[in-house]
């Protein structure tokens, strides 16, 4: 039996970083909010998947004004998010059914390729779990003790999102108690064991957290339109 597609997309952040006092999730590009194009790239790639949405409780209603004002027709449920992203995604996958393959992506992560969400799904399906990856492209040094050293940059990978896991493996991972170490969703499902199989990413998706990512991300979709 197929295994069903979820999507299931963080969106906690705030407009700090951004310099706004909209959180950057609902900040528009390309006429529409960031989120809603993080939402479209899933459902663009394909249609039958199901969308749980993890906002802030206090905005759930700026989200349902800004619905109707684009006139947002993708289905999906909103969930409450948590005081940190482990707990906005254990929320989120209380709306999870088993038999099924869980994307956890970032809200403001709006130009993940087809390509990428593709590739992702097929090789959680295969092996349980998929992290998108792109090759480190500048010089990087690791600090010990005050002293830094030159390390080999081939070794290293920058990670992104959607990352895809089999149902089974992810709740599993979530009843695990809360670490300081858990900086992905990767990391939670790493903690109990689980190999972790990477899949190139495209380098176009990258997460909008500052106003310089937001001019680069408004670049890109007007080179794609």
């Amino acid at each position: 039996m197929e295994k069903q597609k979820y999507a299931l997309i963080v969106a906690g952040g705030s407009g700090k970083r951004m310099e706004t006092d909209i959180p950057k999730q609902f900040i528009e590009v390309a006429g529409l909010p960031i989120l809603m194009h993080a939402i479209k790239a899933f459902y663009s790639t394909d249609p039958n998947i199901k969308f749980v949405i993890v906002l802030p409780e206090h905005q759930h209603k700026y989200w349902k004004q800004l619905i109707e004002k684009h006139n947002f027709s993708i289905n999906h449920i909103v969930a409450n998010g948590g005081s940190e992203r482990f707990f906005s995604v254990k929320n989120g996958l209380e709306y999870i059914s088993e038999n099924s393959l869980v994307a956890v992506h970032d809200g403001v992560r709006p130009l993940v390729s087809a390509t990428t969400i593709n590739n992702c799904y097929a090789l959680a399906e295969k092996n349980g779990s998929s992290l998108p990856v792109v090759p480190a492209t500048e010089s990087i040094r690791v600090v010990h003790n005050g002293e830094s050293k030159a390390v080999d940059r081939s070794k290293y990978f920058m990670v992104q999102t959607p990352q895809i896991f089999t149902a089974e493996i992810i709740l599993k991972a979530y009843e695990q108690a809360f670490s300081p170490l858990f900086t992905d969703d990767a990391s939670v499902v790493e903690q109990l064991g689980n190999k972790i199989h990477l899949v190139d990413g495209n380098p176009e998706n990258i997460k909008i957290t500052r106003p310089m990512d937001l001019k680069i991300a408004e670049a890109l979709f007007e080179i794609d339109c």
